[in-house]
């Protein structure tokens, strides 16, 4: 099976290892991806004030050119072995869309592929808070918004406009880990069915022939333990014709291939 990971970070993450892109590569190539996207967190807007402690959820804006040459001279030094795309991680942050915007003007030409993400929520005295830096700012959410149903369906809420937001020809036209509020789910557990707010995620996605991340990071979460989305949803995207891209979103070299091996025993990728 020839096997393409369209979710990657790297050294360039601050939150992540130090591993070296080499070291990401080379144990691409002996799992034996055929293809691979570096999406590093792009560098959050200038008047956006990363809300976790340490302000350190993405890139800063100087090391982008860098991030973005080293690639490119890895990509032809591995061309025989291996494709290599460049690509972000977007985040789509409500009401920092021009700055968005701007970027993705200024630096989308240099990109092959990207995936556009959810992880800053705007609570209603309009704090944002992260959704899965940690527990304690999952209860925080709860706090602001007064339940765990309404933190859902202002992650969902968000992800559509993710989805309909004009962010210029650079857009990212797939979706990243959209399941993501369920990564504390066993610590802050549904008392409603989420489902009809997946699936109207899911009809936004085919009316505009986005696709998705199906993500094996979940999986290995101790408080979520299944995938983003889980494969039910999988499923169904498919009937649906919504492209998929396996996601390992491995933050360190060991962690290629992280969720593979449950969604091939569920889905044949090969057809896809």
């Amino acid at each position: 099976m020839s096997i393409f990971d369209g979710h990657i970070h790297s050294p360039f993450c601050p939150h992540g290892s130090t591993d070296s892109f080499e070291k990401y590569i080379e144990q691409a190539i002996n799992i034996g991806y055929k293809k691979m996207t570096f999406t590093e967190h792009a560098p959050l807007p200038n008047t956006f004030t990363d809300p976790v402690p340490l302000k350190d959820s993405a890139m800063e804006m100087n090391n982008l050119d860098r991030y973005i040459n080293q690639l490119n001279k890895l990509k032809f030094q591995y061309k025989d072995h291996i494709q290599i795309h460049i690509g972000l991680e977007v985040d789509y942050i409500e009401g920092f869309e021009r700055e968005t915007k701007d970027l993705l003007n200024n630096w989308g030409n240099a990109l092959d592929d990207s995936i556009l993400s959810v992880h800053f929520l705007k609570c209603p005295n309009n704090q944002f808070i992260c959704l899965d830096y940690s527990p304690a700012s999952f209860e925080d959410l709860v706090h602001q918004f007064s339940s765990i149903q309404d933190v859902y369906k202002s992650y969902y809420r968000t992800v559509q406009m993710s989805i309909d937001s004009d962010l210029g020809h650079f857009k990212p036209k797939r979706i990243g880990h959209f399941t993501l509020v369920r990564k504390f789910q066993k610590l802050f557990p549904r008392t409603f069915d989420d489902s009809q707010l997946i699936e109207d995620i899911l009809m936004k996605l085919g009316e505009l022939h986005y696709s998705i991340d199906v993500n094996g990071a979940g999986l290995f979460k101790p408080y979520c333990k299944e995938l983003y989305p889980p494969i039910r949803w999988v499923r169904k995207a498919i009937e649906m014709n919504i492209p998929i891209v396996y996601g390992s979103d491995a933050h360190q070299s060991d962690q290629l291939g992280q969720g593979l091996s449950q969604i091939c025993k569920e889905i044949d990728l090969s057809n896809l």
